[in-house]
């Protein structure tokens, strides 16, 4: 059972490493069926409005269950069994798509993908924040962001070798291996060391607080505000690698997997050394500054894959995908548990946005992936470039700082392991 006491003590090394390999593996079983899954079905003679169809429904899936995973996080204790059952269900999904690559099967994988990844960022949040408390969450999140993206460094790594020189389809059926070390480290993190009422947002006085009341979150300005920009920002974000993995895929036979590889560890590499600063930096200059440096690098991403088709500076311009991503992901969880202390909703409104997210991003594969069919991908890339354009302008003149300086609660400690 979880403690039922904010007042934080300090966690033990077992749970902070566990947190740790947590982020590391389950980003390894989450890199298989995201970026690479657009190349494999070109494979087998998916055309861009088709692949963009089998994401969407993987999108549409996450956007049904993620406010009511969020939800499911802030009322249950039992964040690591959940964790559990998501990871079971994402292996069994890509178990489908490695052995039936047909249309059908396909979507009905995505379908379970989409669904049961929706509880992972919640609930790897609310452990987190439960864990270690709001002061020390720059810090734990940026950590939790260099795992991930190391993570991500080594399957993608792995992915890439085992689709050159195996198979594709050995990508899938490497994420099913991966899923046993994932709950294996679930084990490491002591559920009495998590904070129930932190791990939600809430504060001693208030815990009595009703966590489900989904329509209060959007009476406050600067969280629709956010909302807004994340949707955009997301929508001009989610279908530019899928449709970078598809150019690198025409006539490029079985290299193009190590092309993907390639473009993804470019990205989380520059994920690794941008997120725990990101996570330092957030504390003491704010939240916007930080924001809008990374919404600032995603329209000259789109514009910059108009201007070549050279392998190499394609790959090179995921260097641009890395810096926003890097300090987006860390940031936009700080922004909203900033909006909701104290409310005892942090991950319903985590979740609740993560859905308005999806339902971009999915439109994005979607719209993204039509236009690239009907007019080329210098038109595709040029849409979203001006989205993301518009994202920035956005945030710079309407969203406010969120951050507001507080005292450690745990001092001398980063949140993390040593």
């Amino acid at each position: 059972m979880a403690t039922q006491s904010c007042a934080i003590k300090t966690p033990t090394q077992r749970t902070l490493r566990g947190l740790d390999w947590l982020n590391f593996f389950l980003a390894d079983v989450q890199t298989g069926v995201g970026p690479f899954l657009a190349i494999y079905l070109s494979g087998y003679h998916w055309n861009e409005q088709s692949v963009g169809m089998a994401l969407t429904v993987g999108g549409i899936a996450g956007i049904m269950t993620q406010t009511p995973a969020g939800a499911l996080v802030d009322r249950l204790q039992s964040k690591r069994t959940l964790i559990a059952g998501g990871v079971l269900f994402l292996a069994l999904g890509a178990a489908m798509i490695a052995l039936f690559p047909s249309f059908w099967p396909v979507m009905i994988a995505q379908g379970l993908i989409g669904g049961t990844s929706s509880i992972f960022v919640p609930a790897i949040c609310a452990i987190s924040l439960g864990i270690v408390g709001h002061s020390l969450f720059d810090r734990r999140q940026g950590r939790n962001q260099t795992f991930n993206s190391a993570g991500n460094v080594f399957a993608a790594v792995c992915m890439g070798l085992i689709g050159y020189y195996i198979s594709n389809r050995g990508i899938f059926l490497f994420v099913i291996v991966l899923a046993l070390p994932t709950i294996l480290t679930l084990l490491l993190i002591r559920p009495e060391e998590i904070d129930y009422d932190l791990a939600r947002g809430a504060q001693e006085k208030n815990k009595e607080v009703n966590p489900s009341v989904i329509m209060e979150l959007f009476r406050h300005r600067p969280l629709v505000i956010f909302l807004a920009c994340a949707v955009m920002f997301h929508f001009a974000n989610a279908a530019m690698l899928p449709l970078l993995g598809e150019m690198l895929a025409k006539g490029q036979g079985k290299s193009s997997m190590m092309f993907m590889s390639a473009c993804v560890v470019t990205t989380q590499m520059v994920i690794v050394l941008l997120a725990s600063w990101s996570g330092r930096k957030a504390g003491s200059w704010g939240r916007k500054p930080l924001l809008l440096l990374a919404f600032a690098v995603l329209p000259v991403r789109g514009l910059l894959y108009t201007l070549t088709t050279k392998t190499s500076y394609l790959i090179a311009i995921q260097v641009l995908d890395g810096v926003g991503a890097g300090i987006f992901g860390v940031v936009s969880v700080l922004v909203i548990a900033d909006l909701t202390t104290g409310t005892g909703r942090f991950n319903l409104t985590l979740g609740a946005i993560t859905t308005a997210v999806g339902i971009g991003a999915s439109l994005s594969q979607l719209i993204a992936g039509g236009i690239v069919h009907h007019f080329g991908y210098n038109a595709g890339f040029l849409f979203l470039a001006t989205t993301a354009a518009a994202a920035f302008v956005l945030l710079y003149v309407a969203m406010p700082e969120t951050h507001a300086p507080v005292k450690k609660e745990i001092k001398g400690h980063p949140g993390g392991g040593t």
